[in-house]
């Protein structure tokens, strides 16, 4: 039975060793050697984002389109001369900087005021930009249907209407409107709406028919992104960037970046609700059309490295001097779970917690409602993880008491194997009747902590995703939850207690396995010192805890704690 308890502690270490190798591969590029993505192989146009569908092709932010001449403006609409020149405005609020470009009244540059860069504590976090380190844009405009023609697209240059560029005292909301020359017979009006304290932009596509014949264009909402990683993403973990798709029918799909290039991606292609997001650690981008609107969705490569996802809606036909408007929804910030899910269903799925997110989400709701009382992040997962303790205390008290046992009884057996060590077949038999008669089962010190494995992994990917540990300070030198310790305090403390508590466990009598049981805690140890804090912290709380319950039992069962160190030598 001890060759039993071994062999499953080595298929637990085995199994941990495959899963950060997998990990790994996937950090450097690599296919997932194991547990490859569910996604399979299907062809994606290049050119139209509904294939067979008749529906025109979205521009990339490539090629250069010229406008079309300015036609009469049609009563009732703004009058407005096209704008003379490709110029850039800045708007701000309480919480957002954000830059239009009046080509194609693209949003370009955003920042965020409450969520500073981590190399200038000065400056807000960016995340759209346009600049020779990275393109990451939200873009829309039309494209004709089957009829053909051209229409205002992102590059069609658009005249900016006079109004306010920042959030006034007692100001709610404000305004920005772009308004394109006649093209094709169309003029297009984009209206973005921004509103105190909110990352959401409520955006108002107005098309509007200034020729003499119906036209059916169809509108289209594009995030165009790099295929890099962000700057300063760690590589001792693993977080997801890229593009994902949510319907109601297939969920939450996120895709590689990879995937999309090799035409490898099988995602729903048409929808009447749902969301278009760019995503990644702790920040996102979606685009969100009112649900019952039909649209066609997209993924494909514009570029040698940008990628876009989007959505294609079509519009009914526009009468002649008629228009047609569309609303819709753009978010730009940080993965806050409440305010995703306020938002639209399933958007709160951009801050992934992988397949353990049914335990994962409760975890994060009691750690935010433990920080509404405690008012720090670092003392709330501290008593989380306390909370967690008590909740699996006989649990833990079972497996404890049962390594007790096998350590008051480890002198015998091991006095057992040396006397039969020629002998396996005896030794066995003579080991089982030793368990029998001390009523010691090797294996109920395993499966008590196995059964707790899922709930401290859905807890890791918990602080891991949480966008509020990004600057939040514990104590005194921990001034970043999110950021490794600058001074190696808690790694060095995590690898101490780490070491303690496979002191404490009994050894195995086999002298190679008792040496080789050294290696996790090591390997673990060294990883951690590049680890966030935060996850530091909660390691320590959780080895700290069990210690001391483990330390407890182990005296009150008369089994003096002793500490089994390696022979080395």
């Amino acid at each position: 039975m001890n060759d039993i308890r071994r062999t499953v502690l080595w298929v637990i270490f085995g199994f941990s060793m495959v899963l950060l190798w997998d990990q790994w591969q996937v950090f450097n590029g690599h296919k997932a050697t194991f547990f490859p993505s569910s996604t399979q192989t299907a062809k994606v146009s290049g050119v139209s984002p509904a294939s067979g569908s008749g529906s025109g092709a979205v521009p990339s932010p490539a090629p250069s389109l010229t406008p079309g001449s300015p036609a009469a403006v049609p009563a009732g609409a703004p009058s407005v001369a096209p704008a003379a020149a490709k110029e850039r405005v800045v708007i701000n609020t309480d919480v957002l900087s954000l830059t239009f470009d009046t080509e194609g009244g693209t949003l370009v540059h955003s920042a965020f005021v409450k969520y500073k860069d981590m190399t200038d504590k000065d400056q807000g976090f960016v995340l759209l930009d346009e600049s020779s380190n990275r393109v990451y844009l939200a873009q829309t405009g039309l494209v004709a249907g089957s009829a053909g023609g051209m229409f205002p697209t992102h590059k069609t240059l658009m005249a900016l209407l006079p109004g306010d560029r920042a959030l006034k005292d007692g100001q709610d909301e404000l305004q920005l409107r772009f308004e394109s020359a006649d093209v094709g017979g169309v003029k297009l009006v984009k209206t973005y709406t921004v509103r105190r304290g909110a990352y959401d932009l409520a955006v108002r596509h107005e098309v509007i028919n200034t020729g003499t014949a119906p036209v059916a264009p169809q509108l289209y909402l594009q995030l165009v992104r790099d295929g890099n990683k962000p700057p300063g993403e760690s590589s001792f973990y693993s977080t997801f960037t890229g593009p994902a798709i949510y319907t109601e029918a297939k969920k939450y799909q996120k895709v590689e970046f990879k995937d999309i290039e090799n035409n490898k991606v099988d995602v729903e292609k048409q929808a009447t609700n749902g969301y278009v997001a760019m995503v990644q650690h702790y920040f996102a981008s979606a685009w969100i059309l009112p649900d019952g609107l039909k649209r066609d969705l997209f993924l494909r490569k514009v570029d040698n490295n940008l990628y876009s996802v989007g959505m294609l809606t079509p519009l009914e036909p526009i009468a002649p001097g008629a228009s047609k408007a569309v609303d819709s929804k753009f978010f730009v910030g940080p993965q806050e779970e409440k305010v995703l899910e306020s938002l639209a269903p399933g958007l709160e799925l951009v801050k992934d917690y992988g397949w353990l997110t049914i335990l994962a989400k409760p975890l994060y709701w009691l750690l935010d409602k433990l920080h509404s009382f405690i008012q720090n992040w670092g003392w709330s997962i501290v008593a989380l993880v306390l909370l967690l303790k008590i909740a699996f205390y006989w649990l833990n008290a079972k497996a404890y008491a049962s390594m007790a046992k096998m350590k008051a009884i480890n002198p015998k057996i091991t006095e057992m194997r040396e006397r039969l060590k020629d002998k396996p077949q005896e030794m066995q038999q003579a080991m089982m009747k030793i368990y029998r008669e001390e009523k010691v089962n090797p294996m109920g010190g395993c499966f008590p902590i196995m059964v707790q494995i899922p709930v401290f992994i859905a807890l890791y990917w918990v602080l891991l995703s949480s966008v509020e540990m990004r600057g939040a300070p514990w104590i005194l030198w921990i001034r970043d939850l999110s950021s490794p310790d600058p001074y190696f305090i808690l790694p060095v403390v995590m690898a101490l207690t780490t070491m303690l508590q496979t002191a404490l466990n009994p050894a195995p009598p086999d002298p190679m396995q008792a040496k080789l049981m050294w290696f996790m805690p090591l390997i673990f140890s060294v990883m951690f010192f590049f680890f966030p804090a935060g996850l530091v912290l909660y390691w320590i709380t959780n080895n700290i805890l069990s210690i001391a319950q483990q330390w407890v039992i182990n005296t009150r069962m008369g089994v003096p704690p002793q500490f089994n160190l390696p022979k080395f030598g």
